[in-house]
């Protein structure tokens, strides 16, 4: 079994902001045929994926952003899922609009959804796709910058970077994060 669990925060007041790019990714990969309908377990939503044999759960927390890890390790848990077959995806300032970037592990980078992960995990070994939010216009706009919607001369940019994530998803799911370090970090195609 795997994991992919997109951050953000919950409530229409969050839909298309920046911080919710991980829930986006997440409701892309639902909609596809064969993924039941997402419903509330361990304080998220929660859909059952079948990949060939595999079963993928795509998992939503409905804890707020700072607060996602206690709903990570619960999945964990539970289902005594093992950390190479997890995946966080989350939004990244540090990174040009719309640009991906796999990791195997790391450090929670200033990222505070990643930083919960970490001490509820305990560990930074697990994987995680970040997507590049660009950095905020004035310094000190960082919280307006992510809790904002995305200006209309940069949806196309996400619009696209979501769905070479969801492309990237599957590749995960398929091929492991190596692979997907290969295709999206190098490529040209995913700035």
């Amino acid at each position: 079994m795997k994991l992919v669990v997109g951050l953000g925060n919950p409530g229409k007041r969050y839909d298309g902001t920046r911080h919710n790019v991980g829930f986006a990714v997440v409701d892309r990969l639902a909609s596809a045929p064969g993924v039941n309908g997402f419903r509330e377990r361990f304080d998220a939503e929660v859909a059952e994926w079948r990949e060939d044999a595999e079963k993928i759960l795509l998992v939503k927390p409905l804890t707020f952003m700072n607060l996602s890890g206690r709903v990570v390790r619960e999945v964990v848990d539970y289902y005594q899922i093992e950390l190479k077959d997890v995946l966080v995806i989350c939004d990244d300032m540090a990174l040009p609009l719309g640009k991906l970037r796999f990791r195997a592990r790391g450090t929670h980078g200033g990222h505070n959804g990643l930083r919960d992960i970490q001490q509820h995990l305990g560990t930074t070994d697990y994987s995680r796709l970040r997507i590049g939010v660009d950095v905020p216009g004035h310094e000190g706009d960082a919280v307006d910058h992510v809790l904002g919607k995305f200006r209309p001369s940069e949806k196309t940019v996400i619009e696209d970077a979501l769905q070479l994530a969801v492309q990237g998803v599957v590749m995960w799911v398929g091929h492991g994060i190596e692979k997907c370090m290969n295709e999206y970090n190098a490529s040209e195609k995913s700035n």
